[in-house]
């Protein structure tokens, strides 16, 4: 898979969800009165939205150079350790979070696939953890099957995805039907699997295809929210998908997200790490189904997205 460039613009933000506002700068212009030069030093109120976005994965970047494409679960102090040292903002908003229950995080790997492969492993992990999965694998399989007709109707081939199909599904079966040496899935072996690059990359591009299609299939619901991430030019959505969708390694803004949620039939609550909420942390609903389950919960710093470990919310 390609890896999206280090510094990469925060693309518009979609009124799909209604997320904070997190500043000017994002097509380039406003940058007259903020600091040229970004470091951990720098005051967080005074940078743009592409200039957090550059500090934060600057530091990501640094702190840990060969993440797993999904690592174990960690303490949350350990990203308010990263940011002590010159981010008192983040570090609010860290204990925060704390403070509501949530104290740990699973991380990702920030190669531009990382809402992908978060959502997809919380989605998994979530089913292992199904107090009835004979009900909910088959659902979840019923729900996954019914998007090779999208895929059909914008004209994918079945010899393009059913590969990339199959790596998720066959996770999934097997939490309730034993593999070949007799063993469903645990914990334990899903963490192993999307470790994996071959199986987690697949399912990273299955759910691309799937977002793809979505926002080509509902252009009423999404044309008019369909920009540019760098120059920020309205896009029609055959192009939008094929540069910034399928194409891997570009991050998902809250187009993707949306058009995912929907296929899936998924709820997901974002918790938006900004720097800027006076020590709160903003939870942005995407929900648009309705789900006895709480939504899965991820954690979105600027340029980036974790699984968030905590309480489940309603």
């Amino acid at each position: 898979m390609n890896t999206s460039p280090s510094k990469t613009p925060a693309a518009p933000k979609a009124q799909l969800a209604s997320l904070p506002d997190v500043g000017d700068g994002a097509d380039g212009s406003g940058f007259e009165n903020h600091p040229a030069i970004v470091d951990m030093n720098t005051d967080i109120n005074d940078l743009t939205t592409v200039q957090l976005h550059e500090l934060n994965l600057g530091l990501f970047n640094e702190s840990v150079p060969d993440r797993p494409l999904i690592d174990e679960i960690a303490p949350i102090a350990e990203l308010r350790a990263e940011y002590e040292n010159g981010s008192p903002s983040f570090v609010q908003q860290i204990n925060w979070l704390e403070g509501q229950g949530f104290h740990s995080i699973r991380r990702t790997r920030g190669d531009g696939d990382c809402f992908y492969r978060s959502t997809a492993f919380a989605f998994v992990e979530r089913l292992i953890h199904d107090p009835n999965p004979d009900s909910s694998v088959p659902d979840a399989l019923g729900i996954l099957q019914s998007t090779l007709p999208m895929l059909e109707a914008v004209g994918f081939q079945s010899l393009v995805y059913e590969d990339f199909y199959e790596a998720l599904v066959s996770l999934i079966r097997n939490i309730i039907e034993p593999d070949e040496a007799g063993m469903k899935l645990t914990p334990v072996r899903l963490l192993q699997e999307f470790q994996t690059p071959e199986i987690s990359n697949s399912i990273v591009v299955y759910l691309r295809l799937v977002t793809s299609a979505q926002i080509r299939l509902a252009q009423d619901d999404f044309a008019a929210v369909l920009f540019h991430p760098e120059t920020a030019e309205h896009m029609d959505p055959r192009h939008f998908c094929e540069h910034f969708v399928e194409a891997g390694g570009k991050e998902a803004d809250h187009v993707q997200m949306t058009a995912l949620c929907r296929a899936l039939q998924l709820n997901i609550d974002v918790a938006y790490l900004d720097g800027r909420r006076n020590g709160a942390v903003d939870f942005v609903p995407i929900r648009p189904v309705t789900d006895k389950a709480g939504p899965l919960v991820l954690l979105y710093r600027p340029g980036h997205y974790d699984i968030l470990v905590g309480p489940e919310r309603q």
